[in-house]
């Protein structure tokens, strides 16, 4: 037998798959004469051992870009608040009493620089932020007593929860300007907030900032009084109150119902202050 063996004899055998071949002295292939294999040899099994190494160390432990992908997966955006304000559409209508509620969300679009130009879901809509939190301001278009048409049709759309949702209305049962924040309840009489409701499946559980616009004068029929537009000096603390609610709904969005409530509830008139 010739016990010369050349690098590329060596190179063409075919050597299992098994670092403990080469770590004791029973290997599972006896080589012969292996001090007879001149350094050049012995680089092939080191480098062959190495990548072997290698290979099982990247195997067992999977990068970032092996696993799965459902644990890559970004967190979902934040749901919007929708703030709703109930009125009816036309200038017939414009700035009287029963639509307070739509003078509310203009005060606070402009307040925060949020356009009003957008229509969809028979509303007017706006969306921007207030601070860092995303905000839907919309006036529906349908008319008082469907309201809910509209409000429950964005709700369903953008799956907001009722939580988020805030309805501001008026209110014959509070003082004149007085705001009342409650998180939730019922119409009240009050027909647009009667079809929010059947739209929101007879749920009640969502918040609503109520605006006083106080009681018909003597034997004034409720229909036509709500129609009546303001004097001179309602006006002036009407637009002291949608300021305050304004901020109400600032604190409501970034701090919580809790000290919303609060600071609406606590708050006086304009004609009480000095």
């Amino acid at each position: 037998m010739n016990i010369g063996v050349s690098i590329s004899s060596i190179a063409t055998l075919r050597l299992p798959i098994c670092l403990h071949c080469f770590r004791t002295s029973k290997t599972l292939i006896s080589f012969p004469s292996l001090s007879l294999l001149n350094s050049g040899t012995s680089r092939i099994f080191s480098s062959m051992s190495s990548s072997i190494t290698a290979s099982m160390s990247t195997s067992s432990s999977p990068t970032t870009d092996q696993l799965p992908l459902d644990d890559k997966k970004p967190a979902p955006p934040p749901k919007p608040w929708l703030i709703v304000g109930l009125g009816n559409p036309g200038k017939k209508y414009d700035r009287t009493r029963h639509n307070v509620g739509f003078e509310m969300v203009d005060t606070v679009a402009e307040a925060e620089g949020i356009s009003m130009s957008s229509v969809s879901f028979k509303a007017l809509i706006g969306k921007g932020f207030i601070g860092d939190v995303p905000v839907m301001l919309a006036k529906p278009q349908t008319f008082m007593n469907a309201s809910g048409e509209s409000v429950g049709a964005i709700v369903s759309y953008y799956k907001i929860p009722l939580k988020q949702v805030l309805v501001i209305f008026d209110d014959m049962d509070l003082p004149f300007a007085k705001l009342r924040m409650l998180p939730k309840g019922g119409h009240g009489g009050h027909n647009g907030m009667r079809s929010i409701i059947d739209h929101f499946k007879g749920s009640r559980d969502f918040p609503r900032l109520r605006i006083g616009i106080g009681r018909p004068p003597g034997k004034m029929d409720a229909a036509n009084f709500v129609l009546r537009p303001f004097n001179k000096q309602e006006r002036e603390e009407l637009n002291f109150t949608l300021q305050v609610g304004t901020d109400a709904i600032r604190i409501l969005l970034l701090e919580g119902f809790n000290k919303s409530a609060t600071f609406v509830n606590t708050n006086k008139p304009l004609e009480q202050i000095g």
